[in-house]
């Protein structure tokens, strides 16, 4: 019932964004805020109730993981925006976590019991850092979209819908960079505790399943992006394309290495 509230409060944030993006009604982005906020902490709420009803931290199925990274991608937003202000960037987030969540309303809400190897304090702390990280991750994901979107409205030379209610290409590069330089330090020390947990569960700290494979992949496609933009000054379209892989390869981290190549990790998701 908490979950279904949720994604219904989300629903009508999302609404709400949508509403201003087409009419610039300043009331209305300050409605389309406080709704997202209710629902980010509702969705709090809804994951402290799977946590008394599991008795664990509700981070081992599907369905919880896909909330968490829904839930962090609403906080890793509203952190950023107390700080910096990016025009339109809600509507594009808001709409990202609700195609999160409904992946999540389709996922079974069945309680599991925790597998030895999960019933270990690492759980909490690896799997939160991890998800965090993806929730900044997504942003760069969302601000390279942006980018592609205004960069064709300038070259086209047509300003339709998009051109007004866009930041300028440079605010776009910049948030970028912020979401990079946030969620890979995230995305770091995710695999840093993820390798003593393995070390706890397994004997080693990294013996190459699927999964750790993977994020190790995931990792250098981040770093090497932070490198060419640093180094090569590999900036705006192609650190926007970059942002948009590297998240594509997240996805199939969380994901698709779950389902299509089955390891040690298979049961987390």
């Amino acid at each position: 019932m908490l979950f279904t509230l949720t994604y219904i409060l989300y629903g009508i944030a999302t609404s709400a964004y949508l509403t201003f993006f087409i009419s610039q009604e300043k009331k209305i982005r300050s409605t389309a805020r406080c709704l997202l906020f209710g629902a980010g902490v509702l969705h709090t709420v809804t994951i402290v109730g799977r946590y008394i009803e599991q008795g664990h931290t509700p981070l081992t199925t599907h369905h919880d993981t896909v909330s968490f990274f829904a839930w962090s991608m609403t906080w890793a937003f509203l952190s950023f925006r107390w700080r910096y202000q990016v025009k339109n960037f809600g509507t594009f987030v808001s709409l990202l976590i609700m195609v999160l969540l409904t992946v999540g309303a389709m996922s079974s809400t069945r309680v599991i019991e925790l597998p030895p190897a999960l019933q270990s304090n690492w759980l909490p702390i690896h799997a939160s850092i991890a998800l965090l990280a993806d929730g900044f991750l997504a942003m760069g994901f969302c601000s390279g979209v942006m980018y592609l979107l205004q960069e064709r409205e300038l070259k086209k030379k047509r300003f339709g819908l998009f051109y007004t209610r866009l930041p300028s290409l440079d605010s776009l590069d910049n948030l970028n960079h912020h979401c990079l330089t946030v969620g890979f330090p995230l995305l770091t020390l995710g695999i840093i505790t993820g390798s003593f947990w393995a070390k706890q569960a397994w004997g080693s700290y990294w013996h190459w399943d699927p999964k750790e494979t993977w994020s190790l992949i995931t990792w250098f496609l981040y770093a090497a992006m932070l490198h060419q933009r640093f180094i090569a000054g590999w900036r705006g379209r192609r650190g926007a394309i970059l942002s948009i892989i590297g998240f594509i390869a997240v996805l199939f981290t969380l994901w698709g290495v779950t389902f299509l190549l089955p390891g040690e990790h298979s049961y987390v998701n």
